[in-house]
């Protein structure tokens, strides 16, 4: 990795690990561990915002340069060596204990909150880059659930074929459809290889067949990608989903070097557009958070929660587990 690269990294809060893996600090963890508010998936799906890794085995693989990603583009690098799925957990947790560490003598954070922020149980494969692109992906994901800790992982549906390869699922798999059409794709998601378009709608052919919970996210960029809700909805139905979540561009990181704030839509056009999906698609709207922009559709009595749809309870999270430290 440049060296440039990695102080940038590291001045943006990044914790790296043998150049390809990461863990940063959510907003939402801090806001937790401080002002007891929490981000929308723990509403959505369960999980606790205080005890989430949020990282990324491949922080800077990735087959596109989209206009919305907040990841620090055009520094590609081959990577010499991978690591090894024990040793890359091991170590993200243990950065992350660092970066959490100035919490303990806050009287705003509570002390039981900060002994389980310690202790992730909830695995966020999402912070950057492309994470299939992680050879050890299904051992790791299977190194996870062995420690009781549950899954969410976001992909750009642009590998198909190492997605149907894997032997362990996620728990929750996102596929990213920021486009309705490949026209729209083309200049939203900017691909970096000829057939991305083809690639992802192999992905959404693939996904009903797939023995886990999915979620189509569509990251909508005002004046980019808000049009053509019959062609969203075509893909959504190809996906058949278990629930689809429209979610509003942040105006982050990498991002502000391609787009305005004046991209990022209101929570009621974000509302507006779901409600419009959801009546092509047969769902409706049965979570929402405003503040942070989303909108999650599914069917009338959906269980959303994660950790009941997995027969985890909090006795299965609590049981003592052996991390590097």
């Amino acid at each position: 990795m440049d060296e440039k690269y990695r102080e940038l990294l590291i001045k943006q809060q990044y914790r790296l690990h043998n150049d390809h893996a990461a863990v940063k600090l959510c907003h939402w963890m801090k806001e937790s561990m401080l002002h007891e508010r929490h981000c929308y998936k723990q509403d959505f799906y369960g999980i606790q915002s205080h005890r989430c890794l949020q990282m990324t085995p491949a922080i800077n693989e990735c087959s596109h340069m989209c206009s919305f990603c907040w990841r620090v583009q055009e520094h590609d690098f081959e990577i010499d060596k991978w690591s090894e799925p024990e040793e890359m957990l091991d170590a993200l947790i243990a950065h992350q204990r660092k970066l959490i560490s100035g919490f303990k003598g806050d009287p705003r954070c509570d002390r039981k909150m900060f002994d389980e922020a310690c202790n992730p149980n909830q695995v966020a494969i999402s912070l950057a880059g492309e994470p299939i692109t992680y050879p050890y992906l299904s051992d790791f994901i299977e190194l996870c659930h062995r420690r009781n800790m549950t899954t969410f992982m976001v992909t750009n549906g642009t590998y198909p074929e190492r997605l149907e390869s894997l032997d362990t699922l996620p728990m929750q798999l996102y596929v990213t459809v920021a486009a309705p059409n490949e026209e729209v794709y083309r200049k939203v998601c900017r691909p970096k290889i000829p057939d991305g378009w083809q690639r992802l709608m192999r992905t959404l052919e693939l996904l009903p067949s797939l023995d886990t919970r999915t979620v189509i996210r569509h990251t909508l960029v005002k004046g980019h990608n808000m049009t053509g809700l019959d062609d969203y909805a075509r893909l959504d139905r190809i996906a058949d989903p278990n629930l689809v979540e429209p979610k509003g561009y942040v105006f982050v990181g990498g991002s502000r070097m391609r787009l305005s704030m004046d991209c990022m839509p209101s929570f009621q056009e974000i509302r507006s557009f779901s409600s419009e999906l959801g009546g092509r698609i047969g769902m409706e709207i049965i979570k929402e958070r405003e503040d942070s922009r989303v909108v999650l559709l599914g069917h009338p009595g959906e269980e959303t929660d994660v950790r009941k749809i997995y027969g985890l309870t909090e006795r299965c999270f609590q049981q003592k587990i052996l991390y590097a430290r």
